[in-house]
């Protein structure tokens, strides 16, 4: 999945970045928000880490901003003025979460991963999509409970399509999630990649719909059995 970093200072970028890298995200960091708050609303990102000390523009009105667009993004706010007053002021212009600087990177982690459950309505650390179960936390999917050996990339495809599952996902909007944005979107490495997924979980888990891209199906949990 794709993070918007938003960060001025060189030192804590590269570290979130490294911490978010390992975690198996693909992240774009930009250091102004100008920048920012055109990066979010031009192009696809599962969340965004935003700094709200910004050159150009400050981080409060880039989230205000996205908001009044319609964004719904799932962003979590750093910053290094921790009073409680300001605090109010990043929620109510529509932050999911909060982190005060210093932080450990592990804490950024697991707020990230809490507001990306949150958005997709999950309450559970672990996602289960029928035989499929992903631990984001161990970054390990395991199908009827064995573990898949799957690649960074390989991990980061099934995962957009569990956290999307019952949707249609285009091969573009997938390339955006999986691939840095100088990535020629017109080759066929999403395509490749598909193949190699499947062939470790079998064929039917992932569909393609012709023309309009990759699902894995939602299960019916209506149904109840009245036997």
């Amino acid at each position: 999945m794709r993070i918007l970093l938003v960060e001025d200072d060189d030192g804590v970028a590269e570290a979130v970045t490294e911490a978010l890298n390992r975690a198996g995200y693909l992240v774009d960091r930009v250091a102004d928000g100008e920048t920012a708050w055109f990066q979010g609303d031009t192009e696809s990102y599962s969340a965004a880490v935003l700094d709200l000390g910004l050159p150009r523009l400050d981080g409060l009105t880039v989230l205000k901003r996205w908001r009044e667009a319609g964004s719904n993004l799932p962003v979590l706010v750093l910053t290094a003025r921790g009073d409680w007053a300001e605090r109010v002021e990043g929620i109510e212009a529509g932050a999911d979460d909060y982190l005060p600087k210093p932080f450990h990177v592990e804490e950024l982690l697991a707020r990230l991963r809490a507001i990306m459950r949150r958005s997709n309505g999950q309450s559970s650390p672990v996602l289960n999509v029928g035989a499929l179960a992903l631990d984001p936390r161990q970054m390990q999917i395991s199908l009827d409970g064995n573990l898949l050996p799957l690649s960074v990339q390989e991990y980061r495809l099934l995962s957009y399509l569990m956290q999307n599952a019952g949707r249609v996902v285009s091969q573009l909007e997938l390339t955006e999630q999986l691939y840095a944005q100088d990535f020629e979107r017109n080759s066929n490495a999403v395509e490749v990649l598909v193949g190699r997924v499947r062939r470790k979980l079998g064929r039917s888990l992932i569909k393609t719909r012709r023309g309009f891209g990759y699902l894995i199906d939602q299960p019916d949990t209506s149904e109840k059995n009245t036997s």
